[in-house]
Protein backbone atom coordinates (compact mmCIF):
# COMPACT_ATOMS: atom_id res chain seq x y z
CA UNK A 1 0.00 0.00 0.00
CA UNK A 2 1.17 3.92 -0.67
CA UNK A 3 -0.42 7.07 -0.31
CA UNK A 4 -0.88 9.13 -3.53
CA UNK A 5 1.30 12.11 -4.27
CA UNK A 6 -1.12 14.66 -3.01
CA UNK A 7 -0.53 13.48 0.25
CA UNK A 8 3.11 13.85 0.43
CA UNK A 9 2.93 17.05 1.53
CA UNK A 10 0.86 16.64 4.70
CA UNK A 11 2.73 13.36 5.68
CA UNK A 12 6.52 15.01 5.44
CA UNK A 13 4.37 18.16 8.21
CA UNK A 14 3.66 15.24 10.32
CA UNK A 15 6.23 13.11 10.49
CA UNK A 16 8.80 16.24 11.16
CA UNK A 17 6.29 17.50 13.68
CA UNK A 18 6.15 14.49 15.79
CA UNK A 19 9.80 13.96 15.84
CA UNK A 20 10.39 15.82 18.97
CA UNK A 21 7.10 14.97 20.66
CA UNK A 22 6.65 11.31 20.13
CA UNK A 23 7.58 9.57 23.29
CA UNK A 24 7.55 5.84 23.81
CA UNK A 25 5.59 4.69 26.63
CA UNK A 26 8.10 3.40 28.52
CA UNK A 27 9.62 6.67 28.57
CA UNK A 28 6.89 8.22 30.90
CA UNK A 29 7.60 6.11 33.88
CA UNK A 30 11.02 6.48 33.79
CA UNK A 31 11.67 7.79 37.07
CA UNK A 32 9.69 5.05 38.91
CA UNK A 33 11.53 2.74 37.12
CA UNK A 34 14.77 4.69 38.55
CA UNK A 35 13.17 4.66 41.92
CA UNK A 36 12.79 0.75 41.69
CA UNK A 37 16.02 0.63 40.53
CA UNK A 38 17.32 2.14 43.59
CA UNK A 39 15.73 0.61 45.67
CA UNK A 40 16.42 -2.91 44.49
CA UNK A 41 20.26 -2.03 44.44
CA UNK A 42 20.03 -1.09 48.36
CA UNK A 43 18.26 -4.65 49.09
CA UNK A 44 20.64 -6.27 46.74
CA UNK A 45 23.60 -4.95 48.68
CA UNK A 46 22.26 -5.61 52.60
CA UNK A 47 21.22 -9.39 51.33
CA UNK A 48 24.86 -9.91 50.08
CA UNK A 49 26.54 -8.73 53.26
CA UNK A 50 23.69 -10.72 55.39
CA UNK A 51 23.79 -13.72 53.51
CA UNK A 52 27.52 -14.11 54.14
CA UNK A 53 26.95 -13.17 57.72
CA UNK A 54 24.28 -15.55 58.55
CA UNK A 55 25.48 -18.40 55.97
CA UNK A 56 22.03 -18.57 54.21
CA UNK A 57 22.25 -19.50 51.08
CA UNK A 58 18.92 -17.94 50.48
CA UNK A 59 19.60 -14.99 51.04
CA UNK A 60 22.48 -15.37 48.23
CA UNK A 61 20.53 -16.90 46.05
CA UNK A 62 17.69 -13.54 46.43
CA UNK A 63 20.93 -11.47 46.20
CA UNK A 64 21.59 -12.90 42.99
CA UNK A 65 18.38 -12.45 41.33
CA UNK A 66 18.45 -9.17 42.79
CA UNK A 67 21.70 -8.36 40.71
CA UNK A 68 19.69 -10.16 37.86
CA UNK A 69 17.13 -7.64 38.06
CA UNK A 70 18.45 -4.70 38.97
CA UNK A 71 21.29 -4.88 35.54
CA UNK A 72 18.22 -5.77 33.87
CA UNK A 73 16.10 -2.88 35.34
CA UNK A 74 18.93 -0.31 34.24
CA UNK A 75 19.79 -1.18 30.80
CA UNK A 76 16.09 -1.14 30.53
CA UNK A 77 16.55 2.71 31.84
CA UNK A 78 18.89 3.19 28.49
CA UNK A 79 17.24 1.60 26.79
CA UNK A 80 14.24 4.27 27.27
CA UNK A 81 16.89 7.11 27.58
CA UNK A 82 17.94 5.47 23.90
CA UNK A 83 14.57 5.50 22.50
CA UNK A 84 13.71 8.71 23.25
CA UNK A 85 15.85 10.40 20.97
CA UNK A 86 15.10 11.66 18.14
CA UNK A 87 14.21 9.85 14.72
CA UNK A 88 16.20 10.01 11.83
CA UNK A 89 15.70 8.87 8.24
CA UNK A 90 18.05 6.28 8.37
CA UNK A 91 15.83 4.93 12.03
CA UNK A 92 12.25 5.86 11.04
CA UNK A 93 11.16 4.18 14.48
CA UNK A 94 14.01 5.86 16.30
CA UNK A 95 15.90 2.87 18.14
CA UNK A 96 12.58 2.13 20.30
CA UNK A 97 13.81 -1.68 19.41
CA UNK A 98 16.12 -0.92 22.41
CA UNK A 99 13.44 -1.33 24.64
CA UNK A 100 12.42 -4.77 23.18
CA UNK A 101 16.07 -6.23 23.15
CA UNK A 102 16.47 -4.79 26.33
CA UNK A 103 13.44 -7.07 27.44
CA UNK A 104 14.88 -10.02 25.92
CA UNK A 105 18.41 -9.87 27.14
CA UNK A 106 16.51 -9.65 30.99
CA UNK A 107 14.42 -12.70 30.47
CA UNK A 108 17.98 -14.84 29.44
CA UNK A 109 19.19 -13.44 32.55
CA UNK A 110 17.00 -14.59 34.69
CA UNK A 111 16.83 -18.02 33.03
CA UNK A 112 20.62 -18.03 33.53
CA UNK A 113 20.29 -16.96 36.89
CA UNK A 114 17.08 -19.34 38.24
CA UNK A 115 19.34 -22.38 37.24
CA UNK A 116 22.78 -21.91 39.33
CA UNK A 117 20.26 -21.11 42.17
CA UNK A 118 18.08 -24.12 41.66
CA UNK A 119 21.57 -26.33 41.39
CA UNK A 120 23.24 -24.81 44.42
CA UNK A 121 19.72 -25.43 46.36
CA UNK A 122 19.68 -28.90 45.31
CA UNK A 123 23.58 -29.24 46.87
CA UNK A 124 22.88 -27.78 49.56
CA UNK A 125 20.14 -29.61 50.68
CA UNK A 126 22.38 -32.89 51.72
CA UNK A 127 25.09 -30.72 53.68
CA UNK A 128 23.03 -27.81 55.02
CA UNK A 129 25.20 -24.58 57.05
CA UNK A 130 24.61 -23.53 60.18
CA UNK A 131 22.69 -20.58 59.53
CA UNK A 132 21.88 -17.24 61.55
CA UNK A 133 18.03 -17.22 61.36
CA UNK A 134 17.39 -14.23 63.20
CA UNK A 135 19.69 -11.87 60.73
CA UNK A 136 17.69 -14.16 57.68
CA UNK A 137 14.20 -12.85 59.03
CA UNK A 138 15.22 -9.08 59.81
CA UNK A 139 16.45 -8.95 55.99
CA UNK A 140 14.11 -10.84 54.31
CA UNK A 141 10.88 -8.60 56.05
CA UNK A 142 12.58 -5.06 54.71
CA UNK A 143 13.28 -6.62 51.14
CA UNK A 144 9.71 -7.46 50.89
CA UNK A 145 8.44 -4.01 51.85
CA UNK A 146 10.79 -2.73 49.86
CA UNK A 147 9.98 -4.77 47.14
CA UNK A 148 5.89 -4.35 47.59
CA UNK A 149 6.87 -0.55 47.26
CA UNK A 150 8.79 -1.25 43.79
CA UNK A 151 5.44 -3.01 42.47
CA UNK A 152 3.71 0.05 43.27
CA UNK A 153 5.48 1.68 41.18
CA UNK A 154 6.21 0.24 38.59
CA UNK A 155 1.95 -1.04 38.18
CA UNK A 156 1.51 2.13 36.50
CA UNK A 157 3.09 1.61 33.38
CA UNK A 158 3.04 -2.13 32.96
CA UNK A 159 0.40 -1.81 30.64
CA UNK A 160 1.84 0.43 28.35
CA UNK A 161 5.46 -0.96 27.85
CA UNK A 162 7.17 -4.23 27.72
CA UNK A 163 9.86 -2.75 29.24
CA UNK A 164 7.84 -1.38 32.20
CA UNK A 165 6.18 -4.99 32.21
CA UNK A 166 9.49 -7.14 32.28
CA UNK A 167 11.04 -4.81 35.27
CA UNK A 168 7.51 -5.19 37.29
CA UNK A 169 7.91 -9.22 36.61
CA UNK A 170 11.17 -9.46 38.10
CA UNK A 171 10.34 -7.15 41.11
CA UNK A 172 6.72 -9.50 41.30
CA UNK A 173 9.73 -12.42 41.16
CA UNK A 174 11.67 -10.56 43.97
CA UNK A 175 8.78 -10.42 46.70
CA UNK A 176 7.83 -13.95 46.04
CA UNK A 177 11.31 -14.96 46.63
CA UNK A 178 12.17 -12.29 49.73
CA UNK A 179 8.84 -13.61 51.15
CA UNK A 180 10.21 -18.02 50.41
CA UNK A 181 13.48 -16.42 52.40
CA UNK A 182 11.34 -14.90 55.64
CA UNK A 183 9.59 -18.23 55.62
CA UNK A 184 12.46 -20.12 55.39
CA UNK A 185 14.14 -18.01 58.26
CA UNK A 186 11.33 -18.67 60.14
CA UNK A 187 11.05 -21.90 59.69
CA UNK A 188 14.89 -22.09 61.00
CA UNK A 189 14.20 -20.23 63.97
CA UNK A 190 11.40 -22.14 65.61
CA UNK A 191 12.14 -25.45 64.51
CA UNK A 192 16.13 -25.13 63.71
CA UNK A 193 15.54 -27.45 60.21
CA UNK A 194 18.17 -25.87 58.26
CA UNK A 195 17.32 -27.63 55.09
CA UNK A 196 14.64 -25.12 54.95
CA UNK A 197 16.59 -22.63 53.81
CA UNK A 198 18.38 -24.99 50.96
CA UNK A 199 14.52 -25.23 49.56
CA UNK A 200 13.66 -21.68 50.01
CA UNK A 201 16.22 -21.30 47.19
CA UNK A 202 15.09 -24.06 45.04
CA UNK A 203 11.71 -22.44 45.48
CA UNK A 204 13.02 -18.94 44.54
CA UNK A 205 14.66 -20.25 41.12
CA UNK A 206 11.34 -22.26 40.56
CA UNK A 207 9.15 -19.42 40.43
CA UNK A 208 11.80 -17.27 38.06
CA UNK A 209 11.33 -19.67 34.84
CA UNK A 210 7.21 -19.96 34.21
CA UNK A 211 7.53 -15.59 33.54
CA UNK A 212 10.60 -15.20 32.24
CA UNK A 213 9.33 -17.70 29.45
CA UNK A 214 6.35 -15.97 29.04
CA UNK A 215 8.30 -12.54 29.02
CA UNK A 216 11.18 -14.07 26.50
CA UNK A 217 8.54 -15.43 24.01
CA UNK A 218 6.52 -12.16 23.96
CA UNK A 219 10.02 -10.29 23.26
CA UNK A 220 10.97 -12.53 20.74
CA UNK A 221 7.80 -12.17 18.95
CA UNK A 222 8.36 -8.54 18.74
CA UNK A 223 11.59 -8.40 17.84
CA UNK A 224 11.99 -9.88 14.29
CA UNK A 225 8.66 -7.25 13.41
CA UNK A 226 6.07 -11.14 13.75
CA UNK A 227 2.35 -9.94 14.01
CA UNK A 228 1.52 -9.32 17.75
CA UNK A 229 -1.11 -11.92 18.86
CA UNK A 230 -4.93 -11.07 18.44
CA UNK A 231 -3.91 -8.44 15.76
CA UNK A 232 -6.05 -9.33 12.51
CA UNK A 233 -4.05 -8.29 9.17
CA UNK A 234 -6.64 -8.71 6.94
CA UNK A 235 -8.60 -6.38 9.16
CA UNK A 236 -5.66 -3.62 9.43
CA UNK A 237 -5.34 -3.51 5.24
CA UNK A 238 -9.38 -3.01 4.74
CA UNK A 239 -9.36 -0.47 7.02
CA UNK A 240 -5.68 1.25 5.95
CA UNK A 241 -7.33 1.00 2.41
CA UNK A 242 -10.56 2.62 3.31
CA UNK A 243 -8.63 5.61 4.05
CA UNK A 244 -8.67 8.55 1.39
CA UNK A 245 -5.71 8.92 -0.44
CA UNK A 246 -4.49 5.20 0.15
CA UNK A 247 -4.15 2.86 -3.06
Amino acid sequence: MRATASSGGDRRQGYHAGVDDTRSAASEHGRRLAAAIGLGATILVVEIVAGIASGSLALLADAGHMFADVSGMALSLGAIWLAARVRTDGRTFGLYRLEILAATVNAVALLVISAIVIVEGLRRLTDPPPIESGLVVVVALGAVVANAVSIWLLSHGRHASLTIRSAYLEVLGDLLGAGAVLVAGAVIALTGWRPADAIASILIGLLIVPRTLGLLRESVVVLPEANRRGVDMGEVRGHSLGAQGVV
